[in-house]
């Protein structure tokens, strides 16, 4: 693979293609995969790492302390299984580039599979040191609520439970109806998505989309990375909120 990482220029087809033959059980083993790692790390790490690079400059001005680097274990999930933990096939069939400080933290997301594009905010609710989202959907209930609507969140993302399995309790998220909901999940998920067969998909306007959506929903992500979301928001508002 080219040590040169170019300008972002949308995702290719080929890596949807890449992750639909992965996905065939026929496919999703080691001798397979060894024929088409040029294809992975051309066709999806490439242009993933294109992304990465060419949106860090946002997220360095949005938050500094938001990991930018073009590397897995960083912003990119390596798309082997480990092994001792998992029993079947070897490999995810889905990619995923992920924004945040450090693992399994609250972060921005960008999931590829072979149906498309879904990206948006992932919010870690456990009452863990270092995740603050828990502990303030009960001090900022209400300041969650009116962030939420001030900066016009609601009935923009679907609202998702993340387990084994995803599950949608709701279509659509809005704070006002679902701060209770929100209460009782572990890992939340807001996100939007993109089929195949959206050109936004294959455009680099694509970056644009990405920054647009994670500015609209960093008003919240605020309340899942500090202990006081209020002052992250007037400080997000000064410096970007009136290009918004």
């Amino acid at each position: 693979m080219s040590s040169v990482i170019p300008p972002f220029s949308g995702f290719n087809k080929d890596a949807f293609k890449f992750l639909a033959d992965l996905s065939k059980d026929k496919n999703n083993n080691t001798a397979w995969f060894a024929k088409n790692r040029s294809r992975y790390e051309e066709k999806l790490v490439l242009p993933s790492k294109s992304f990465i690079t060419s949106i860090g400059q946002f997220f360095n001005h949005l938050n500094p302390s938001i990991r930018t680097e073009p590397k897995f274990n960083k912003t990119m999930m390596r798309i082997n299984k480990d092994m001792r933990f998992t029993k079947g096939v070897p490999y995810k069939t889905y990619f995923l580039i992920h924004f945040g400080r450090f693992k399994m933290d609250s972060e921005f997301f960008v999931y590829l599979d072979m149906a498309g594009i879904e990206y948006g905010l992932f919010i870690n609710n456990s009452p863990q040191e270092n995740l603050y989202f828990n502990r303030n959907l009960f001090s900022y209930k209400k300041e969650i609520i009116e962030t939420c609507s001030r900066f016009k969140i609601n009935n923009k993302f679907g609202f998702y439970e993340l387990g084994k399995e995803s599950v949608q309790p709701v279509s659509k998220f809005n704070a006002a109806k679902n701060i209770s909901l929100m209460e009782k999940i572990k890992y939340i998920i807001l996100q939007k998505k993109l089929p195949l067969v959206n050109k936004l998909v294959y455009s680099e306007d694509f970056l644009i989309e990405a920054i647009k959506t994670f500015s609209n929903l960093y008003p919240l992500y605020c309340f899942a990375i500090s202990p006081q979301p209020l002052k992250l928001i007037e400080d997000f508002e000064e410096r970007l909120g009136v290009a918004l």
